[in-house]
């Protein structure tokens, strides 16, 4: 199992991959890093990609159906009820994908991947087995 700086340099292994971060979407803080950064410094990414985990993570918009899991009057579900993000930019893709954990997390991987290298769907998988193997310390 993995500890953040393994887990990131795992990430950085992926076809394409330009940056990773643990991010706290909670404080915007960045919890370790990897690679670069879109604009130059982590920090202002982290602080960035935490609004949009923040969105995703608390609108009702993105809230369950009636019925399913983690909805009012549906079974209990673990985490967020979103798995990941992505945004698409002209030259790269931004995958943020969210690690549920034992304890009440607020945390998400952020991987930042070349458009012309980087492989999407092999990237969501293997960003969803680093945060189900992700151990935090």
């Amino acid at each position: 199992m993995p500890g953040i700086d393994e887990c990131l340099l795992e990430a950085m292994a992926l076809p394409g991959a330009r940056g990773a971060a643990l991010v706290d979407w909670s404080s915007g803080l960045a919890l370790g890093t990897a690679g670069e950064s879109p604009v130059g410094d982590h920090e202002t990414t982290a602080a960035e990609t935490a609004e949009l985990a923040r969105a995703a993570a608390e609108y009702e918009s993105f809230a369950p159906a009636p019925g399913e899991p983690g909805s009012v009057g549906g079974p209990a579900a673990a985490g967020p009820p979103v798995e990941d993000l992505i945004v698409t930019t002209r030259t790269g893709y931004h995958v943020l994908r969210f690690v549920e954990t034992s304890f009440d997390s607020s945390v998400f991987l952020h991987l930042w991947l070349d458009r012309t290298d980087g492989n999407l769907a092999l990237a969501r998988l293997r960003l969803r087995a680093l945060a189900e193997g992700l151990v935090l310390r």
